[in-house]
């Protein structure tokens, strides 16, 4: 059995170093800035006879200049290097190769709002890897469109937009800790509308066609995980088929991921400000999904904003 291994990468300024601290801390040898042509050599050394690493945690990024090849320039762009540089070329074939010897490392990609990123770069007076002459804001649209296809492979996608340190460490901690270390990982997500969507949902379901809540007076100031508001919402006779026709469909899902490998599922229910609807049916799907025996966890982002 070869090492775990876990590949972090995503867009500058979004967190990886944090990530990186939090891995070491959970006992991952951490080599941070690796090029994808050394992760072979790594994963030789974490398996060879005598070996004490049994979890290796890569940074991988786009700061190394050297790694744009010289064909990788577009004339539109005043003859900025702008294509996909090798790096990321590289990094798909050697994922590809580790998944042949039976490894299959978790990709967990980080990201944040265009605003956020902009803001971190101001307070840190740091140049972004990939808008040389040009305004922060063209480098991380550049670092986007080249990271596009990495992000949509990814096992685990983070928006740090609205994440403080500590709760970055926690979600990571939950994915990678020891009950987080094998299977499946499932973040239930309850979210309002009216706040935006979660960037890193992998599935978003709305559930604003049930009446809402919040236009009965007795129920307007108390959340979904109260007594009065479940039963409201569960006593829908719309609730009772969309429930069972959710728990089908997640019970042909959650198996297949399993059987596909993937890591980490992130399912976003959402309603108008993520108090009420969103809440209970978050909280109801999360114990039919316990019973597929996976791990999962419960976040109710919106509640209490108001």
């Amino acid at each position: 059995m070869g090492p775990q291994l876990a590949i972090i990468t995503g867009l500058s300024g979004a967190g990886r170093t944090t990530a990186a601290k939090v891995l070491e801390d959970l006992g991952y040898f951490v080599i941070d800035n690796l090029p994808p042509s050394l992760i072979g050599r790594v994963v030789d050394l974490a398996t060879a006879p005598g070996s004490t690493v049994d979890r290796v945690a890569l940074v991988v990024d786009v700061r190394g200049k050297d790694l744009w090849p010289p064909e990788a320039v577009d004339q539109s762009f005043g003859g900025r290097r702008s294509r996909q540089p090798k790096f990321f070329g590289d990094l798909r074939v050697t994922l590809s190769t580790l998944g042949g010897r039976g490894l299959r490392p978790r990709v967990v990609f980080l990201e944040a709002s265009d605003e956020s990123l902009v803001k971190r770069y101001d307070a840190a007076r740091r140049v972004h890897p990939l808008s040389g002459p040009d305004r922060v804001t063209e480098g991380i649209a550049r670092e986007r469109r080249l990271l596009a296809d990495l992000r949509a492979e990814a096992d685990l996608v983070i928006d740090t937009t609205d994440t403080n340190v500590h709760e970055l460490r926690d979600r990571l901690v939950d994915a990678f800790g020891e009950e987080g270390t094998a299977g499946l990982f499932v973040n239930i997500v309850s979210f309002g509308f009216k706040n935006g969507t979660p960037r890193d949902a992998d599935i978003i379901l709305d559930v604003r066609f049930l009446p809402n809540p919040h236009w009965i007076d007795e129920l307007r100031p108390l959340t979904g995980l109260d007594a009065p508001v479940r039963d409201y919402v569960l006593g829908q006779p719309e609730t009772g088929v969309f429930l069972e026709r959710l728990f089908a469909l997640f019970d042909v899902m959650v198996p297949a991921f399993v059987k596909e490998g993937k890591h980490y599922l992130t399912i976003a229910m959402g309603c108008t400000g993520g108090k009420h609807r969103s809440v209970v049916l978050a909280e109801r799907l999360a114990t039919h999904v316990r019973t597929l025996d996976v791990a999962v966890q419960v976040d109710h982002r919106d509640r209490g904003k108001e």
